[in-house]
């Protein structure tokens, strides 16, 4: 499998994917009806993916679980730290609960700006 950039496609690094699983199937010696089965999926979604036209995260992880390659998943995983329940409530309000569109240039913001239109 060649290294994936950021100047790839789309579909380029999904056909790149699809090939790691086609090869290391192959490499493992096992059909694709196989590893469809043991992933609980049809084949022809199989197909599809070692084409790189289709599935969904989760028939992917799937696959990665049937293949023995679940560790690969690892660095994905967000490592959580040792937090006091002091600073994690701090965190909480300080959290963000919806996105604002960006300010347009010489728009007031009328929580910051305390003077008045009067």
């Amino acid at each position: 499998m060649d290294t994936i950039t950021y100047e790839m496609s789309d579909a380029a690094v999904l056909q790149s994917l699809g090939a790691f699983i086609r090869e290391t199937r192959l490499r493992q010696n096992k059909t694709q009806d196989e590893v469809a089965t043991a992933s609980g999926i049809k084949r022809m979604t199989l197909v599809r993916i070692e084409k790189g036209t289709g599935g969904t995260m989760s028939t992917f992880v799937r696959i990665l679980r049937s293949l023995q390659l679940f560790h690969l998943l690892s660095p994905f995983a967000a490592h959580a730290r040792q937090i006091s329940p002091l600073e994690l409530a701090r965190l909480e309000q300080s959290r963000r609960q919806r996105a604002r569109p960006p300010k347009r240039p010489g728009q007031r913001d009328s929580k910051k700006d305390k003077s008045s239109d009067w």
